[in-house]
């Protein structure tokens, strides 16, 4: 008997192992090896870009050990600096790196076309819906968006613990929230992140201390050899401290205050270098970037050309622009997509904000909302919604994507320069800044109803605020995980909705 026992247990442990691995290979084959560790996070990665990116520092920094806590800095600020879906290029990126090219791009597969699938189902669907929804519809969307709301401040607020490494990054997170919240374009993000990146280079690397000595009256030179020598062991100590600084978290090694677990130290693993020569040639990441550009130069040009004489190449053409144009992930594509899809007509307003607020509670890249918009932009034409669906998806992601892995090669090929480093930590706090922005913007456009069907701040009753509170503190104190949160937030919203009717 006690041999069935031990033979039940030993299942059951290789089943736990199968669904939740360890960093090691589960199989010599790399598509199989990325299943295993990879398969179940479209499924459960709720809360959007923010949340995501502290999915994965958990999962591959902390668990897998793939990747060092410094290396994922790196490539959080090279995620947030280039155009595209931000957390889908870190997951990508981190594949690429572990497994080669081919897996990588089967990686990203695996991770958006679950709820992929399910936006196109959506659309499917308020296709066929009324023009005004019941009463407790709208109050459960609501519900959604206000736990969405906490989950995102949360994550904004754990993130920011990781971008502040002193009183410079503390400020550049500030200036960049306030003055996301204060003003939106499209060329504005991308400013702020930039302006962050200067900053950290003139202050790591010392430039005004370096131009005001090279500019007052010169002073005669020390006259013996040992206080020359003195005077270069001087700047010599100056310049190590400059580039330890200039790193992205210079606590990288220290505990997470969140956490029990200490950031690894760096292995024979972490280091991305030895897995692909894919990403370490810049010759080859240059080429890739030349070839983006010519297929974006052609595809506007056909644009200017040809618009308006079919709608799914219309549809792919806006699409494909605003993939390359967003800067800052899931929350800058909200306001870029209204542009180029409901403005032409082919998206209702109503329609917009409904799946918005839908898809905002899946899994998942927030960019699988282009995937909706696609399916609804060619109703009425020639074209079946399921093309419109590919269509979004190739249109959307294939941008980021194609530049992203041009620039890995001349990541690797620059990473060590110490201006490149405290351009990145500064990119990196101001990035983590545009996070409470998006808070912000969700906050001021989550409520709905039958009258406010554009949508409203939901500062309109209390009810929605206890909801995002809620939302925040469980994740905070009591572990409640996003899927929960969002769950809750939509019975609630019901609440909501009977007590009102009572």
């Amino acid at each position: 008997m006690p041999s069935y026992v031990a033979r039940l247990r030993s299942l059951l442990e290789r089943g736990r192992k199968a669904l939740l691995p360890s960093g090691e290979a589960i199989s010599k084959v790399p598509i199989l090896d990325m299943l295993a560790h990879n398969w179940y996070l479209g499924f459960t990665s709720f809360g959007g870009p923010a949340v995501h990116f502290q999915i994965f520092r958990r999962l591959f920094v902390e668990k897998y050990q793939w990747i060092d806590e410094t290396v994922y800095q790196e490539m959080f600020a090279l995620c947030q600096a280039l155009s595209g879906p931000g957390s889908t290029k870190m997951l990508y990126a981190i594949n690429v790196l572990h497994y080669g090219f081919w897996t990588g791009i089967a990686a990203f597969f695996v991770w958006c076309l679950p709820m992929a699938i399910a936006a196109f189902g959506l659309a499917l669907g308020v296709e066929q819906i009324d023009k005004k929804l019941p009463g407790p519809v709208y109050a459960l969307l609501s519900g959604l968006n206000s736990a969405t709301v906490g989950i995102i401040a949360l994550a904004a607020y754990q993130l920011s613990d990781k971008a502040i490494t002193d009183t410079l990054s503390r400020i550049l997170v500030f200036v960049s929230a306030a003055a996301g919240t204060l003003y939106n374009a499209l060329w504005y993000f991308p400013l702020l992140m930039v302006g962050g990146g200067l900053a950290t280079v003139i202050w790591d690397l010392k430039l005004l201390q370096r131009v005001y000595r090279a500019t007052r009256p010169s002073r005669p030179r020390p006259a013996t050899p040992q206080a020359q020598d003195a005077e270069l062991r001087s700047f010599e100590q100056a310049e190590i401290q400059s580039s330890v600084r200039s790193r992205p978290n210079v606590q990288s090694h220290a505990p997470d205050r969140h956490s029990p677990i200490s950031s690894p130290s760096p292995s024979s693993h972490s280091h991305p270098e030895t897995h692909t020569s894919l990403t370490t040639s810049w010759k080859l990441g240059a080429a890739i970037i030349a070839a983006f550009l010519a297929s974006f130069a052609i595809v506007m040009t056909c644009r200017g050309i040809y618009g308006g004489s079919n709608r799914g190449f219309d549809v792919f053409a806006n699409l494909y622009l605003a993939g390359t144009i967003i800067f800052g992930g899931g929350p800058v594509v909200i306001p870029l997509l209204r542009e180029y899809i409901v403005a032409p007509g082919w998206v209702s307003p109503r329609d917009f904000l409904l799946g918005l607020a839908i898809t905002q509670a899946f899994p998942g890249p927030n960019f699988n909302f282009a995937v909706y918009l696609g399916a609804l932009s060619v109703s009425g034409s020639s074209i079946p919604a399921v093309f419109g669906a590919l269509i979004g998806l190739v249109a959307i992601f294939t941008p980021g994507l194609w530049l992203h892995l041009g620039f890995m090669g001349l990541w690797m090929t620059v990473r060590k320069v110490p201006a490149v480093r405290a351009c990145l930590r500064g990119i990196h706090a101001a990035a983590v800044g545009l996070v409470f922005t998006a808070v912000y913007r969700l906050f001021e456009t989550g409520f709905l109803d039958s009258e406010v069907q554009n949508g409203g701040s939901l500062s309109r009753d209390p009810w929605w605020v206890v909801i995002i509170a809620l939302s925040f503190v469980g994740g905070l104190h009591f572990k409640l995980t996003p899927p929960l949160a969002i769950l809750l937030g939509a019975a609630l919203g019901l609440v909501k909705y009977g007590v009102d009717t009572a």
